[in-house]
């Protein structure tokens, strides 16, 4: 089977109100993410199995915050977390060439060391990212990877009665190795 390390780091560089009520935050991370090809292909595009482990994640947010998450003064903290996607899934179209487009989807587990957002909110929150970009081939072993545009959002999903979570635009960056023989990526 095919298959990739990813080292890849995240910075968020803005945030809107659809699916949650969070504003003024900004989210890091850092994480290491597994590609598999398991699933054949669908539209043409290769289909691979994602899991992903966030060992370092940063949310700079308004130190103080209604039950809601909105902003109610202008001082900041940040709090550290970590987590875990272990459901997704990436389509990955020119497999064999040197640009390879895809677009992915992730779905996991947030926890951080406060709070996050409302002090009537969880310290676990369910996330759910998804992300367009492209991967250029390095070499026979190595790609970068660039997510130009994406989406995260975490909430408590109404675990407790207040769900004040937040929706940010990302953009990531990383360097991918090739598992196995080393010719994956090639053109032949």
């Amino acid at each position: 089977m095919e298959s990739e390390i990813t080292v890849e780091g995240m910075a968020s560089y803005g945030n809107y109100k659809i699916f949650a009520s969070g504003e003024n935050c900004r989210l890091y991370d850092i994480g290491i993410e597994y590609d598999r090809h398991s699933w054949g292909r669908f539209l043409r595009a290769r289909v691979d199995y994602v899991a992903e482990v966030l060992p370092m994640l940063l949310l700079n947010q308004p130190t103080q915050m209604d039950i809601w998450g909105n902003t109610l003064s202008q001082s900041r903290k940040t709090l550290p977390g970590i987590g875990i996607a272990p459901i997704g899934f990436r389509l990955l179209w020119l497999d064999r060439r040197s640009i390879k487009p895809y677009l992915m989807a992730k779905g996991g587990i947030l926890a951080f060391t406060q709070k996050p957002l409302s002090s009537h909110s969880t310290y676990e929150n369910f996330s759910l990212q998804s992300a367009a970009g492209v991967q250029v081939r390095i070499n026979h072993r190595y790609d970068l990877r660039l997510g130009l545009f994406g989406d995260l959002h975490f909430s408590d999903g109404f675990i407790v009665p207040v769900n004040p979570g937040l929706d940010v635009m990302t953009a990531t960056m990383g360097i991918t190795y090739h598992l196995g023989n080393g010719r994956r990526g090639l053109v032949h």
